[in-house]
């Protein structure tokens, strides 16, 4: 863990108030998750209790107390998704990455998590990587999406 690299994103944010989620964010950024140590360190500098920071990066799904693989891939399982298909392309992706939904690969190379709407319903079903958009999905187009990726 680079806790010179924590006091660097808290650096960035020096005497601004409610800084605390943006802080956060950065940290899952720049390392793919939210340390137990970075927490630890932010309490330190900013003066805000473990139990609080920690709440907070355990309430928000942008953030991650678990370490993530290099590439996030959502399914969205949302009801115009789920009717065009999304339990069958969310089956496709379980079986060629050999992870289910919340977890990641051994090779840290992908997360996969399942969501109830991205917001672009005219296009399910809908799978994201990173902040790639793949709509229309069709169980075939699975395999060739995340080798781009690999």
């Amino acid at each position: 863990m680079d806790v010179e690299k924590i006091d660097e994103i808290i650096d960035g944010y020096v005497d601004e108030e409610g800084v605390l989620i943006q802080i956060l964010l950065d940290i899952q950024r720049e390392l793919n998750w939210v340390p137990k140590e970075a927490i630890m360190e932010m309490s330190r500098r900013l003066q805000i209790p473990i139990s609080q920071i920690y709440r907070v990066a355990s309430f928000y799904t942008a953030m991650s107390l678990t370490p993530m693989g290099r590439h996030l891939v959502q399914v969205c399982l949302g009801t115009a998704c789920h009717v065009r298909g999304a339990p069958k392309i969310l089956n496709k992706v379980e079986n060629t990455l050999k992870i289910k939904a919340g977890e990641t690969t051994e090779d840290m190379i992908f997360t996969l998590r399942t969501v109830n709407c991205l917001g672009c319903c005219a296009m399910g079903p809908v799978m994201v990587v990173d902040e790639d958009y793949h709509g229309k999905m069709k169980t075939s187009d699975v395999n060739g999406i995340l080798e781009r990726y690999e």
